[in-house]
């Protein structure tokens, strides 16, 4: 079982869009080829239906390999009768440029501390192992915050599988909005999603990073489950995988799902009182199990097709 800070960062690609749109503008390791790219899958989709109008909601995986055919019949239909996408946060220049001042005013270290140092001595060759497997500069990576290290080592061997956030889901999805002059709106802001990453307990931030700097040895093990259940949309799966994982760190689940969650529900509520055909998609992990959203408008008492 993954420590809770692997556990935590792999939750990311499900949860959290800015992550990985942070890893791919800071890490440059070179890429090798996965056994996914040209796979067909067959993410679910779920249709809610209010007074007014209707939304689909769609989970993504915030990086996948290239290639990847996800346009299901079901998706295409809904992408050509929607007129208005949501998203988690927005990835254009202003959004790029405010991620890079929040980086560096909360993601490194004073200059008389390096990361290695302030390892307790039995975690430093994991540490140095990561660093090695990763490609990145060490003396780089040793001026960084453990929370922002743990990032880039983490997707950095990501990148090597030859996953990128630019082939996520819902950067596509963007991207073909954009180009395509469709109204576009965001569950939250960068600095929402940043203080997720960035915790205060600066003792608390160490020890879960050297908890998990093991895992970060292999990180494949833990990334190719989570997309095979997304793609064969095993909703079951991905739920084990992605919430089974985080229920046994309960903060952090709160923090990165369940609070999420019920400040979105109201949001497509208010959709759903709109003559409008929303397609919204966020991290899978948000709409996966009892307290996903998909669940929470169910019982709200909106009738919502799907898994």
């Amino acid at each position: 079982m993954m420590k809770k800070f692997a556990v935590a960062i792999l939750a990311l690609l499900a949860t959290l869009s800015l992550p990985a749109s942070l890893a791919g503008s800071l890490a440059g390791a070179q890429t090798v080829q996965s056994s996914l790219p040209g796979a067909i899958a067959h993410p679910a989709l779920w249709h809610v239906t209010g007074e007014a109008g209707e939304v689909y909601l769609l989970g993504s995986i915030h990086v996948l390999p290239p290639n990847v055919k996800w346009h299901t019949l079901a998706i295409s239909l809904a992408l050509s009768r929607a007129d208005t996408f949501v998203f988690e946060v927005p990835e254009d220049a202003a959004a790029v440029s405010e991620l890079q001042d929040l980086i560096q005013k909360n993601g490194f270290l004073p200059p008389d501390q390096k990361l290695r140092d302030l390892l307790h001595p039995k975690f430093r060759a994991d540490y140095d192992a990561a660093v090695k497997i990763s490609g990145l500069d060490a003396a780089g990576v040793d001026r960084e915050r453990p929370w922002l290290a743990g990032i880039q080592l983490m997707f950095t061997q990501i990148s090597k599988l030859n996953y990128a956030s630019s082939n996520g889901v819902d950067s596509v999805l963007m991207e073909n909005a954009v180009r395509n002059h469709k109204p576009i709106r965001y569950f939250e802001t960068i600095a929402d999603q940043f203080a997720l990453l960035a915790p205060d307990d600066r003792a608390l931030e160490l020890e879960e990073f050297e908890a998990g700097l093991a895992d970060l040895r292999d990180v494949s093990a833990g990334i190719q489950p989570m997309v095979d259940a997304w793609a064969n949309g095993d909703q079951a799966k991905l739920d084990e995988l992605i919430n089974g994982d985080l229920d046994q760190f309960p903060q952090a689940r709160k923090m990165l799902l369940d609070d999420r969650n019920l400040r979105w529900v109201p949001q497509i509520e208010a959709m759903l009182k709109e003559k409008h055909v929303f397609f919204v998609t966020v991290g899978a992990g948000h709409l996966t199990g009892p307290k996903g959203v998909p669940a929470l408008l169910r019982k709200a008492g909106y009738r919502v097709d799907g898994p």
